[in-house]
């Protein structure tokens, strides 16, 4: 199959451009199109503007939705407010919500042992990791690279390495996105993850993210 690119090729150091689909793609949905940014080659400016676009809109959206409070006369009889008994199925998925997401922060322990680079490293990882799918090599590589954060190789290795991260569930989550972009047969989006020209995932994880995201069903 061949391999999906976007812009120039990110090895030869050039800098990315914002095509005009892409902008028009972050300026109506920039909720899925400026995820795109975050791959190597497009400046820091770009992914700013593109993200701070992107805030902008959600917070426009969470305001005119926000509902108005309730007056007394609108107030349900106390009958019919009343708290239905909680199921046991009803109790488990509250307490799953309730659950924090699993952090990808290093243990106190660990953090001490590290160096300045490597703590601002680690801080650059788990942003990355908040906003897409990342591999551990494809996380490495951005945080290495000259077109990307600039740390040293060594620095970036440690600081991916001390995070604890679920690289089967980022698998998941860049299948999602490029099957929210693209139709890919399964063999297709397991070689895009898997390939050193992609995302880089182990064959393992990507076979595992194509499968759960839906490709091979």
């Amino acid at each position: 199959m061949t391999e999906v690119s976007v812009g120039n090729d990110p090895r030869n150091g050039a800098k990315r451009k914002v095509g005009a689909a892409l902008g028009i793609g972050i300026f109506l949905l920039p909720w899925i199109f400026a995820w795109f940014l975050l791959r190597r080659g497009y400046s820091i400016v770009a992914r700013v503007i593109s993200f701070g676009w992107m805030a902008i809109i959600i917070l426009f959206t969470i305001g005119s939705s926000h509902p108005a409070p309730a007056t007394t006369a609108d107030a349900p009889p106390a009958a019919a407010t009343a708290e239905r008994p909680t199921t046991a199925k009803q109790a488990t998925r509250k307490s799953a919500a309730a659950s924090p997401a699993k952090a990808t922060e290093t243990a106190p322990e660990a953090t001490s042992r590290l160096t300045s680079a490597q703590r601002n490293a680690v801080r650059s990882a788990n942003q990355y990791l908040r906003m897409t799918g990342f591999s551990r090599e494809g996380l490495i590589e951005q945080l290495s690279s000259s077109a990307g954060e600039g740390y040293d190789l060594a620095d970036a290795t440690v600081a991916v390495d001390s995070l604890d991260v679920d690289w089967n569930e980022n698998a998941v989550r860049s299948a999602k996105q490029y099957l929210s972009m693209s139709g890919f047969s399964c063999k297709g989006l397991i070689e895009q993850l898997s390939s050193s020209a992609g995302e880089k995932y182990t064959v393992s994880q990507a076979t595992f993210g194509a499968r759960q995201a839906g490709a091979c069903s």
